[in-house]
């Protein structure tokens, strides 16, 4: 196999990622060294690109790369013609994901995943959602709390009601008991009419509780007591309202750590998580990050406006590599921030948002350890005259523990 030097073969895959040279008779006569470890043995010198990467023998192996596409071995493969029309100037082809088996994927009411946790998960709430149990979605702010939530609703037999969310964080108390159980006409200043409520308008249907563990104490007996007698009584108003609805919560926090520190009710935390249900976050599914870039990145091409046909070896490594403490939200949020800021088929690291290139300072180094304090036979007999011979005493009074004590003693 004929290969340009190595140094321009390390250039083009720093810039274009792994790739193969191909001329007009559809053989490949040079390989990045990443190609060349994806490829293995299959990559012999002068071998016809078809049979490299399992295609159609034939002018048809580049035409079938001329759009991306995955091959029968694996590889997520485009081919580029070096002359219109591919005329007597060869082919560069870009090889995406490393051969093998491909991890099975699921799309399921919203969510996308490749990772067998998520699916797991999937499989949980197909189950509970033929249950009337009530169910805590447990995960960090943006993994889709609120999608799972919808998911219970739309598979269940309530799915012909209504689904209701209510962010819990996001009102006061006064505000949050008015829009959870209604208010009468004149109950306080502003309130001109009747409002049933959020329990009453998911009548039949689904009540999601968003940030449930935000709600303050004395809001907490309310919502038990609608939890337990099924009914809810408006601020203003004196007569139970009866109301049928499943409760579906969520909650970045921990309830149980939440009602050892007394700010939950332990009453309210087994009420809300009969089923208790776990997201994981996006960086517990780094198989998933790029091929849910590449979807959101789908989600803003429109005719005329920019094709991004692949990324930059750089720009995927930092995706790989960033923490996401916004999960999928904020993924979803730097795809559509680097698709309007950068241009051309390439995205680039500099499409990327700012936080991804600043240089991250190295934790400071943990100072050494104070040396032990210097203490003469006089300041240990002093302190034990202090303390009246208590050596516990005296070695608090010094600063030191008691084993050190004992040990300056015995070189005195």
């Amino acid at each position: 196999m004929t290969h340009p030097p190595s140094l321009e073969l390390s250039a083009l895959e720093a810039l274009a990622g792994p790739l193969l040279l191909v001329d007009a008779r559809g053989r490949v006569t040079a390989a990045t060294p990443e190609a060349r470890t994806r490829l293995g043995a299959a990559l012999r010198p002068g071998r016809p690109l078809s049979e490299v990467l399992g295609l159609p023998g034939g002018p048809e192996a580049l035409a079938a790369l001329s759009s991306p596409g995955r091959t029968p071995e694996g590889t997520l493969a485009r081919a580029i013609a070096l002359e219109p029309h591919g005329q007597g100037g060869g082919w560069v082809v870009l090889l995406g994901d490393a051969p093998g088996p491909q991890k099975a994927e699921e799309t399921f009411h919203g969510m996308w995943t490749r990772e067998p946790a998520m699916r797991h998960l999937f499989r949980l709430v197909e189950k509970v959602a033929r249950t009337e149990s009530s169910v805590l979605v447990r995960g960090e702010s943006g993994t889709g709390k609120e999608l799972v939530a919808n998911a219970l609703h739309a598979i269940s037999s309530r799915h012909k009601g209504p689904f209701r969310a209510i962010n819990c964080a996001a009102l006061p108390p006064s505000l949050l008991e008015s829009e959870l159980f209604g208010h009468t006409r004149g109950a306080f200043t502003g309130a001109v009419r009747d409002s049933p409520g959020h329990f009453r308008l998911a009548e039949g249907g689904t009540l999601f509780l968003d940030e449930v563990g935000e709600i303050p104490l004395e809001s907490q007996g309310k919502l038990l007591r609608a939890l337990e007698t099924r009914t809810v009584i408006p601020v203003g108003g004196g007569a139970p309202v009866p109301v049928n609805v499943r409760i579906v919560a969520a909650t970045h926090r921990a309830l149980r750590r939440e009602v050892e520190a007394g700010r939950f009710r332990a009453d309210l935390m087994y009420r809300l998580r009969v089923v208790p249900l776990f997201l994981p976050s996006l960086r517990e599914r780094r198989s998933d990050i790029l091929p849910l870039a590449w979807r959101f990145l789908a989600q803003w091409e429109r005719p005329g406006s920019r094709r991004v046909e692949r990324m930059s070896p750089g720009a995927e490594r930092l995706l790989r590599g960033h923490d996401w403490p916004g999960n999928v939200r904020e993924l979803r949020n730097v795809m559509e921030y680097a698709f309007v800021i950068g241009e051309g088929p390439v995205l680039h690291e500099a499409d990327l948002p700012p936080e991804f290139s600043e240089v991250r300072p190295r934790p400071a180094a943990s100072p050494p350890p104070a040396p032990a304090p210097v203490l003469s036979a006089e300041t240990l007999q002093a302190a034990l005259d202090r303390a009246g011979g208590n050596r516990t005493e005296a070695a608090r009074l010094l600063g030191i523990s008691r084993v050190t004590l004992w040990r300056r003693l015995r070189g005195r």
